[in-house]
């Protein structure tokens, strides 16, 4: 059955030129340009990469600093103890615990966006990975969510800190901001995640790597970006 649409999202596809290869610019632009929610929405991403993630060398993972931020207060826990515990509060982590943070996850409570843990904590972190995992809020060294130097990890993590992964398909999407940026803040931090995709390419990929680009806003249309552009 074909996916049936509103006539805001039709006004707001009929500005995209679907044959168009458009630069960052243009993109960050026209996505402020055609966006028509009624909140600030944010604006993705996505990458389709000639990777097989089948080997283990072609998946991507890790986390990135966008250098405009991403325009939302993240809450962050720290499973940490004793002195560690004491730098992640003067670093503002939100929430900082052991077993009692453990407990409390246990128990049903998941309101926060990133957790961070001593690798000391994991063995205790690893009863709640069931519960973690599918959030994709379990911590991890690639991440940089799984380290002894709390303070900067909270800092990044409160500062604009995204994380990337390849899907099955090799697809990578990631947020870039929101709608309420100014274009060339926006631009900015796209061209900062292109620049992370081009770098983190697998030497055992051969012929083309990004095989398409594009963003979009939360409820708008996809806007196809020249991959050159990166």
């Amino acid at each position: 059955m074909a996916k049936k649409y509103g006539k805001k999202y039709i006004a707001a596809a009929e500005k995209v030129d679907s044959d168009k290869l458009y630069s960052i610019d243009e993109a960050a632009a026209l996505v402020k340009d055609i966006d028509f929610a009624k909140f600030d929405a944010t604006v993705e991403i996505a990458f389709n990469l000639n990777v097989d993630t089948r080997q283990a060398d072609q998946q991507l993972r890790g986390a990135v600093v966008l250098p405009n931020g991403t325009g939302k207060d993240q809450t962050v826990v720290v499973f940490a103890q004793g002195d560690k515990a004491k730098e992640a509060e003067a670093a503002g982590a939100d929430v900082v615990g052991a077993a009692d943070l453990v407990q409390r996850i246990s128990d049903g409570w998941l309101d926060f966006d990133v957790a961070i843990a001593t690798p000391d904590m994991m063995a205790q972190v690893g009863r709640v990975g069931r519960t973690l995992g599918p959030k994709g809020l379990m911590p991890n060294p690639k991440t940089g969510t799984v380290t002894f130097d709390v303070a900067k990890a909270v800092s990044d993590a409160k500062s604009g800190q995204v994380t990337y992964r390849t899907d099955r398909d090799g697809n990578v999407a990631v947020p870039a901001g929101k709608v309420s940026f100014d274009a060339d803040k926006l631009a900015g931090n796209l061209k900062a995640l292109g620049d992370l995709i081009l770098k983190a390419r697998p030497s055992s990929v051969k012929g083309t790597y990004v095989q398409h680009v594009s963003i979009s806003s939360t409820f708008g249309p996809a806007i196809n970006i020249d991959p050159t552009s990166l």
